[in-house]
């Protein structure tokens, strides 16, 4: 190990940063990027441990982020993820931070939000990077002793072998050069008198423990902006982008009445609905004049699962690049759809039937299947089919698809009368779904129609084993006057001679 120096800060080249590469932080942000995107970052804006890290006077957030940076130590251009990490020297501390108030104006290259001098501090020691396992480095920070991030380098999207591979495509990586590789979840923000510390350790090849270091830094309020350019400004969704959360940056909502619909389903009613089959649910639904009450072309992630659950909905409209643009992004229908989802709630997506594109991923099937939810139900596409299949949580779908929402789709309505899969479903539906496949049962019939299920079962199971002990199913399929005599008798407890 080598203590960093500012002899080696000066001579570093690019310094290039990731956006998203921890499953945690993209949870948090509520996407999961295909392949990795970058920004690039002034050399200037490296600085040593024990370095004050300013936030100017009219900034409100100066964010922090603790993340693993690697050091290039040899020449790379257009090598492979096999021999990526040959080419890297060292691996360090990094606090990627930055003036969340100034990144508005540039459009995602971050160059005056994370490009102010000094404003990434790293160090305070190198570790030899071919001593270590790049998958198995943990990373975590402190705000005034208090630990706020701690991941591991082995749930990256990206590997760091992919990372310089990837750059190394299009550009030559040069001796110097700086990669800060992404920061997990629990990025949050530092106010003036905060000390900041990151460290980065790792177990080497021989099996000793090699650690950065604390790298600590102080916030300290420095002069104003002159009002040469852009000046600070935020919306409340920067805030909340921030510091992590709503009630984190004190935006929490009031609470509000729940408007969601109540659910009917108690306890034994489920019960009743679980034990008996969709096909003697659908016979039930017939016999009180419901003929559509059929979700319909639809896959399940989990063939065989059994659901029972309370019908919440989700409407999408077809693609058009200005409503997208309105609706689409940010905390849109999809991602509140998820997010209020209770336990036993089943979402149920009105996709129109267009299977071009993904309406479910991976990252919020996680998080139904967290808030307890008992299925999802798309006439979509589902992206990532493979997670998703291996989830707790049952599925439906028209299809796999690799395409994200926007090629097909706008999230556009929560909890309206949808149509899913050729069924009209409306919130406060029973779904209930087998192998059979889905029904969709109103409310007001749920207890009957559950009720007469378990009847009709019972009944079938009886003349199932008349037929089995030879009996013919002319008059007993169904049952006639003499046979039903016969089945009540011997279902009351009274004797009962056989034919």
């Amino acid at each position: 190990m080598e203590q960093l120096t500012q002899e080696q800060l000066d001579g570093a080249g690019k310094v290039i940063a990731v956006h998203l590469n921890y499953p945690s932080r993209a949870a948090q942000r509520g996407r999961t990027p295909e392949v990795p995107s970058y920004f690039l970052k002034p050399a200037t804006s490296l600085a040593l441990s024990g370095a004050d890290l300013e936030r100017p006077q009219g900034v409100e957030l100066l964010t922090v982020e603790g993340e693993v940076a690697l050091v290039m130590g040899a020449r790379a251009r257009r090598v492979s993820p096999d021999e990526a990490w040959r080419y890297v020297a060292a691996v360090t501390a990094a606090n990627d931070a930055g003036l969340a108030d100034l990144r508005w104006p540039d459009k995602g290259s971050n160059l005056r939000s994370k490009g102010a001098d000094g404003i990434a501090p790293i160090g305070p020691q190198l570790l030899p990077a071919q001593e270590l396992d790049p998958a198995a480095l943990r990373v975590r920070m402190w705000i005034n002793g208090e630990l706020v991030q701690e991941d591991s380098t082995g749930t990256l999207l990206f590997p760091f072998a992919q990372l310089v591979a990837d750059l190394s495509r299009l550009m030559t990586l040069e001796p110097g050069d700086i990669i800060l590789t992404g920061t997990p979840a629990g990025a949050t923000v530092a106010r003036p008198g905060d000390v900041v510390e990151v460290e980065v350790d790792g177990t080497a090849s021989d099996g000793s423990l090699l650690s950065t270091g604390r790298l600590s830094n102080r916030v300290v309020e420095s002069q104003a902006l002159e009002p040469y350019g852009a000046m600070p400004k935020l919306t409340d969704a920067d805030r909340i982008d921030a510091w992590g959360s709503a009630e984190a940056a004190g935006l929490a909502p009031a609470a509000q009445p729940d408007s969601r619909p109540a659910s009917v389903l108690t306890p034994a009613l489920t019960e009743k609905l679980r034990s008996v089959g969709t096909a003697t649910l659908s016979v039930q639904l017939r016999k009180r004049g419901m003929q559509n009450c059929h979700i319909e072309g639809l896959i399940p992630t989990k063939p065989g699962a059994k659901v029972v659950g309370t019908a919440r909905t989700l409407r999408y409209i077809p693609a058009r690049e200005d409503l997208f643009k309105t609706h689409g992004g940010g905390y849109n229908a999809q991602k509140r759809a998820v997010d209020s989802l209770r336990p036993g709630d089943i979402l149920v997506m009105d996709a129109r039937g267009e299977k071009g594109s993904g309406t479910l991923g991976d990252v919020l099937a996680l998080r139904a299947q967290v808030l307890g939810a008992a299925a999802i139900i798309t006439d979509g596409g589902i992206r990532d089919f493979g997670p998703v299949s291996g989830m707790d949580i049952p599925a439906w779908g028209a299809n796999a698809h690799p395409a994200v929402l926007g090629r097909k789709h706008v999230p556009w309505a929560v909890d309206e009368t949808v149509a899913c899969g050729g069924a009209a479903v409306q919130p406060g539906d029973v779904i209930v779904g087998d192998e059979d496949g889905l029904v969709v049962i109103p409310p007001q019939l749920v207890e009957e129609v559950a009720d007469d299920a378990v009847k009709q079962e019972r009944e079938e199971a009886w003349v199932a084993q008349r037929v089995a002990e030879g009996n013919p199913v002319d008059g007993l399929f169904p049952m006639n006057a003499e046979w039903r005599a016969k089945y009540e008798a011997e279902t009351s407890g009274a004797a009962v001679v056989r034919p």
